[in-house]
């Protein structure tokens, strides 16, 4: 039997214990009549009491009341107030007989038709937790899972020590069986080469899977070889293509993640079966990363070729310039003297032939069309600059990846055919191209070979973005069709806000239009618009005015003023001793908790100031280096970021204080530049705010409790709208967000029709808004003082056509199986004319033009969007406090190590948001206790964000 750990005791009382809370107490524990009649057959009121607190536990938690267990106070009055007992002393005498609670407890299972956990149940349970802990990922989880499956079928919750004895073996049991399933597919000779990879040495250094382990996205085409390098390596060892089948996503990334870890020394120390799986699924993940950073380097390489082209092009413009000068000077002494001889009553041709001369006018105009077309001409002109770097790679990296491709795009590899066949100008075809790259390609002497050849290779980038050319064996460019739901799904899908038939929605959203234009035209007319006016076809909009009272700012310095200075180390500690959020901290390899917790808190301390381990093992003397390397290595990770940071969201959401600041039921995102320790122009990260400063951005999703409940990196270039979703979706916290706001940064029509089928409300601050054309359904309707706002009708056939696509891919994305973000991404990359694309943005006018009426109707709207907002963009000076090690550079090279970094640096923030609200409530008590009381109306003005009294920076001790 396994002895794995399962539960914390702080996760042990939560499960078992008897609720206390009124909200708990009125959702579990409300008798009906017919349990009044059942109770009231019991002999005296100790008697009825007793039985009906049993039925009450055998309700929830599930379990049996134990010999002299303490009922909570709570408890106890809540019960007997119904059975009308009002002395609940009695329950003292209850039990007085042994044999009485074992009597009730069968009268109760025979009532009720609750099972002990025996025999049959007990076996049936364990086959339900093996497939239940193939697809947990948290041990915790799984227990939580295996109470609520007991409560439903009515069996009788066994000892805590049972049910952990359980999860353990059904964890144990489905490690094995994922292990024996993937062994089961590999052959001897797989076997032979996976152990190779242990023995061969590259580099003279290091093993050849820890070789092919080290890798990032390249730069150059020398970076590109090192990549397919390590692709051909793979690619021998001709893993089975079921290799994964059968076995859940949850164990793949468990075996993955060791496999992540391990060095070789470990790895050869691990059982034979045990090893083989580590490896086959590590070298299988490793093949789709690879590929992904293949087709990335490329993208890079081709960016950084089209930067410089169009450099080139200005470069070219500018070394005209006295070309420039001289032949318009040219032309302006012609025309005088033309000017001068017609004034003079000369021939105009002999003063042409005299004066001027048909060879300088020639000269001139050949000149001028010579400008001309350096004028028009666009970076694709000057783009062959970089054909030899190109072709330095562009064979192996067309020939080394599996591309497959949709109807639309299948010309791009019919073309990639023809380039590695080196076919022969006569043979090459051009169907594939784009009509920029088609003219060019076409010239008057022939086919532009070298030119074709980069539009071959940019082709397949654009199919790539968008999604019309897919690679199986990649983790971010695989089909899309194979993650969204099967169309049945959809039907049954209760996730979406939106009509199953699209005739109902048009018909909704005709007549909500409708009323809202004439409001609109009414209140313009009458000058009612909340900070607009619409005169003569044109809107204006005026900036709204300061809302916050003169007395804020004195009652915030007054709160803070009773916060006592607090060490970073006791303030998370504080906080893991109220919420507990360590134990979401999970070793990857067995689910436990982390051993230490100081240790585990050390690390978080060194992500989230961005002092890295090695500076904070010198400034932590109680930790090692290499103590501290471990701990991160298997229990730090974004996923456990992210349920840590779930916890103490949901603990902050309960603080008394936080009820001033919102209802935790809008929130806002907005992104902030990260620098990185670069070349950021090397690297293809130029970014138009910020120049060519190498970085990336941090996009954090704020509740309106200043809560911040999600974070992501994304690259210095990326725009923001397609991320919105990612964090609305993405987390697990008890937040009920409803309302969203962004500002211009995170807009497209494409979030907005996204987020109206999944039932957000996308409220947008949109810079220029009064530029943005309103759509119609009838034109011909509309009144006459909106009609000039009006750009164009609404295509309703076009989402007529396309409704049952969108449904099924906002389901996925409700669903959780296909990532918003790549969605609309790939929507964001397809050609102008694709339908599906068109189609959603075409929904996302009606909902932006329903939209815009409402914010010119309503300043409440205004305000409450720039509210959401300015608490999001607060958080930007508390993280770059926090995080000023370095400069605040991330240094770290890969994405993963990234990813923690900005992680940490949230959770931190978090962390001292949440500590700042209770120690606000606290400093509140304490005014009132001395008798002044602050204005309530003050309090949401009062934000958490302050952090001079938090100790950052000196050695990080831990008290004993």
């Amino acid at each position: 039997m396994s002895h794995r750990a399962i539960l914390t005791d702080r996760q042990r009382v939560a499960l078992f214990a008897l609720p206390t809370h009124r909200e708990e107490l009125v959702a579990r524990y409300v008798l009906s009549d017919a349990d009044i009649r059942t109770i009231q057959k019991r002999k005296g009121p100790a008697n009825r009491l007793g039985f009906a607190l049993q039925l009450c536990a055998f309700r929830w938690p599930g379990r049996l009341l134990q010999p002299k267990e303490v009922i909570p106070a709570e408890m106890l009055s809540f019960v007997s107030a119904q059975l009308g007992i009002e002395n609940e002393d009695a329950l003292f005498d209850y039990g007085a007989r042994t044999t009485t609670r074992y009597q009730h407890s069968s009268s109760l299972q025979q009532i009720y038709g609750y099972k002990p956990f025996e025999a049959r149940a007990r076996k049936d349970m364990l086959e339900w937790l093996t497939l239940q802990a193939a697809t947990t990922s948290v041990n915790s989880d799984l227990a939580i899972s295996f109470l609520g499956e007991l409560r439903r079928r009515q069996i009788i919750v066994p000892a805590a020590s049972v049910i952990e004895r359980l999860c353990g073996e059904a964890l144990v049991r489905a490690e094995k069986s994922a292990i024996e399933n993937v062994n089961a597919r590999l052959e001897p000779h797989h076997r032979a080469r996976l152990d190779s990879l242990l023995e061969d040495i590259a580099d003279d250094r290091i093993s050849r899977f820890i070789s092919l382990r080290s890798f990032e996205t390249g730069r150059n085409s020398a970076d590109m070889h090192r990549l397919l390098d390590r692709l051909e390596i793979i690619e021998g060892l001709d893993l089975p293509d079921a290799l994964l089948e059968g076995i859940s996503q949850v164990q793949v990334d468990r075996l993955k993640s060791q496999g992540d870890r391990l060095y070789s020394d470990g790895l050869r120390r691990l059982m034979p079966d045990r090893r083989y799986a580590i490896l086959a699924v590590t070298i299988r993940c490793l093949h789709e990363k690879l590929t992904d950073a293949a087709i990335e380097t490329n993208d890079r390489i081709l960016s950084r070729l089209w930067n410089e082209a169009a450099r080139a092009g200005e470069t070219a413009i500018a070394d005209s310039k006295v070309t420039t000068r001289d032949t318009l000077k040219g032309f302006i002494d012609m025309g005088n003297e033309l000017i001068a001889a017609h004034e003079n009553g000369e021939n105009l041709n002999e003063a042409m032939d005299i004066r001027v001369g048909w060879d300088r006018l020639g000269g001139l105009i050949s000149d001028a069309l010579s400008l001309t077309v350096k004028l028009n001409a666009e970076p694709i002109d000057y783009i062959k600059i970089g054909l030899a770097r190109v072709r330095r790679y562009a064979k192996r990296f067309l020939s080394g990846i599996a591309w497959k491709a949709a109807k639309s795009s299948r010309a791009v590899l019919d073309a990639i055919g023809a380039y590695l066949t080196s076919a022969k100008d006569g043979g090459l075809p051009i169907k594939f191209a784009r009509p920029k790259w088609k003219k060019r390609v076409l010239a008057t002497d022939g086919i532009d070979r070298p030119l074709w050849e980069l539009a071959v290779i940019y082709e397949l980038r654009a199919g790539l973005r968008s999604g019309d050319i897919w690679v199986r064996q990649s983790a971010r460019y695989q089909e899309l069709e194979t993650a969204l739901l099967p169309m049945p799904a959809v039907s049954t899908s209760a996730t979406l806000a939106v009509p199953f038939a699209a005739k109902d929605w048009l018909e909704a959203k005709k007549a909500e239009m409708t009323l809202k234009f004439a409001v609109v035209s009414d209140a313009a007319r009458e000058g009612r618009l909340a900070n607009a006016e619409l005169s003569d076809g044109k809107l204006t909009l005026k900036r709204l005015t300061r809302a916050i009272p003169d007395d804020a700012s004195s009652l915030v310095s007054e709160l803070y003023g009773l916060i006592d200075p607090v060490r970073i180390t006791d303030l998370l500690l504080e906080i893991d001793d109220q919420t507990g959020f360590t134990d979401m901290f999970t070793d990857v390899r067995n689910g436990t908790p982390p051993p230490d917790r100081r240790a585990l808190l050390t690390v978080l301390i060194a992500d989230g100031l961005n002092l890295g381990l090695k500076k904070m093992a010198d400034a932590c003397p109680d930790f090692s280096y290499w103590e501290l390397l471990r701990t991160a290595n298997w229990h730090v990770r974004t996923d456990t970021y992210q349920r840590a940071l779930d916890i103490v969201t949901d603990a902050h959401a309960e603080l008394p204080f936080a009820k001033f600041w919102g209802s935790a039921t809008s929130s806002s995102s907005d992104g902030q530049h990260m620098p990185a320790g670069a070349q950021g122009e090397a690297m293809n990260i130029v970014n138009l705010k910020y120049g060519t400063q190498p970085g990336m951005s941090s996009y954090t999703h704020v509740s309106d409790q200043f809560a911040p409940f999600h974070t992501q990196r994304i690259g210095g270039t990326a725009h923001e709208a397609p991320y919105v979703l990612d964090g609305l979706l993405c987390h697990n916290s008890s937040l009920q967000i409803k309302d969203h706001f962004v500002d211009t940064g995170g807009f497209s029509d494409h979030v907005f029709a996204a987020a109206s089928f999944i039932g957000f409300q996308f409220i947008p601050r949109i810079r220029g808004l009064e530029d943005h054309r309103l759509y119609a359904f009838d034109l011909d309707a509309a009144p006459s003082n909106i009609r000039p706002l009006i750009a164009r009708r609404v295509n309703e056939k076009l989402i007529l056509d396309n409704w049952p696509e969108m449904l099924r891919a906002a389901a996925s994305m409700s669903a959780r199986t296909v990532v918003p973000s790549q969605y609309l991404r790939k929507l964001a990359a397809y050609p102008k004319r694709n339908a599906l694309s068109r189609s959603w943005r075409e929904v996302g006018r009606v909902i932006r033009t329903l939209f815009v009426l409402d914010w010119l109707l309503d300043e409440g709207i205004q305000r409450q969007a720039q509210v959401g907002l300015n608490k999001g963009e607060a958080h930007h000076a508390l993280k770059a406090a926090i995080h000023f090690h370095r400069k605040g550079e991330i240094r770290d090279r890969t994405r993963e190590n990234q990813d923690l970094r900005i992680a940490g640096m949230n959770f931190l923030a978090a962390s001292i948001i949440f500590w700042n609200g209770s120690a606000l409530g606290k400093a509140v008590q304490s005014m009132i206790e001395k008798g002044a009381f602050p204005d309530p109306a003050l309090m949401k003005h009062v934000s958490p964000l302050g952090w001079e009294h938090i100790i950052l920076t000196g050695e990080y001790r831990w008290d004993a």
